[in-house]
């Protein structure tokens, strides 16, 4: 068990050029609780990225435990939909945080890790980086890493980087070594999962091949084609663009909500999730959006042609929800090109 949980660690730091790592964090959430745990008290001010404008439950939110054990001031978006390092900055000056919390669940774009550095700076505070999203673009050279800048860094190791379900926790340096492994064991956790610490160290092996890199810029470029191709069906992407895996997508110009539309889509074999975007009217369990992500397609084997087909069959799909005949035909349609992509094995 220590071997395979050494040979994780030293993978995991090599892939993203860390000299510090924590395998053990059973999910993303674990991980970023221990990072709060290893060096904040109950009270203490985090700044972070809204839940509403893209940011993560545990950056904050009032419905979880970071929201409720630290003071949090939220940032966001400006008014052209672009993280807005202004406020950051003006934030951080206003109220001096101990931590500022950097990365999103949804947001498209990229993200200026050497800024939030300057601004932490300026205001003495940690910066800690949730880069659980764009993690397998980052090992690949396809988005800017944070280990660079921040002092703390953590992602989950499914999602772009395509391994288990789990958490991990990085360090540019060993300063908190022994606070963030207490953190893990015993303020948190009891007995790691070593099952899935094998599985994260056959994952991050994966990652270190030429071939991962292909992976990731397919993803991209499917991700690119897909916003591309709902743009043309009359439909707004979120920030304009994507510059990573992940868009949003504005449902307004339908006249359909994001709960709506995911049902819709879920009939017709499409799972896509609905997600809040910013300055949403509606509630957050309606929302006007959905978020369209492209690494589980890739892994598949979809090209950008078969990324802007999918892109209109979700199209098809919003443009008449209720007709159960078309939601059969785009089933019909994801099937053919699920079969002409099959998962690996099958």
């Amino acid at each position: 068990m220590d071997v395979a949980e050494q040979l994780a660690i030293d993978r995991v730091k090599k892939l993203f050029g860390a000299a510090y790592a924590n395998v053990q964090p059973h999910s993303g959430s674990q991980a970023n609780q221990a990072v709060y745990t290893s060096v904040l008290k109950p009270g203490d001010t985090i700044l972070g990225m809204s839940l509403a404008h893209g940011g993560h439950l545990t950056h904050g939110a009032s419905v979880n435990i970071s929201g409720k054990l630290y003071n949090v001031v939220a940032y966001g978006l400006n008014k052209d939909e672009i993280l807005d390092y202004d406020e950051v900055e003006r934030l951080a000056l206003e109220h001096k945080p101990k931590m500022i919390v950097a990365g999103a669940s949804a947001y498209a774009l990229e993200i200026d890790w050497a800024r939030f550095r300057q601004i932490a700076d300026k205001v003495g505070a940690y910066l800690f980086v949730d880069m659980a999203h764009y993690a397998g673009l980052i090992a690949a050279g396809e988005y800017p890493s944070p280990v660079p800048y921040a002092d703390f860094v953590t992602t989950t190791t499914h999602k772009t980087l395509r391994g288990p379900r789990g958490g991990v926790i990085l360090c540019r340096d060993t300063t908190h070594e022994k606070a963030l492994n207490s953190a893990i064991f015993p303020s948190l956790q009891g007995g790691p999962l070593m099952h899935v610490i094998a599985a994260k160290a056959v994952a991050f092996k994966e990652a270190l091949q030429p071939e991962f890199k292909t992976y990731a810029k397919q993803v991209k470029a499917n991700a690119q084609a897909m916003a591309e191709e709902l743009v043309k069906r009359g439909l707004r992407i979120v920030t304009g663009r994507t510059e990573s895996h992940l868009f949003l997508v504005d449902l307004r110009p339908k006249n359909i909500t994001g709960k709506a539309a995911e049902e819709a889509l879920g009939k017709a074999h499409i799972t896509i999730n609905k997600n809040a975007i910013p300055n949403d009217p509606e509630k957050p369990f309606v929302t006007s959006g959905i978020r369209v992500g492209t690494s589980a397609i890739t892994t598949r084997g979809f090209d950008e042609a078969d990324a802007r087909k999918l892109a209109n069959l979700v199209a098809d799909v919003l443009d008449n929800p209720n007709d159960e005949s078309n939601l059969a035909h785009v089933a019909e349609q994801v099937k053919a090109l699920c079969d002409k992509n099959p998962v690996y094995g099958a």
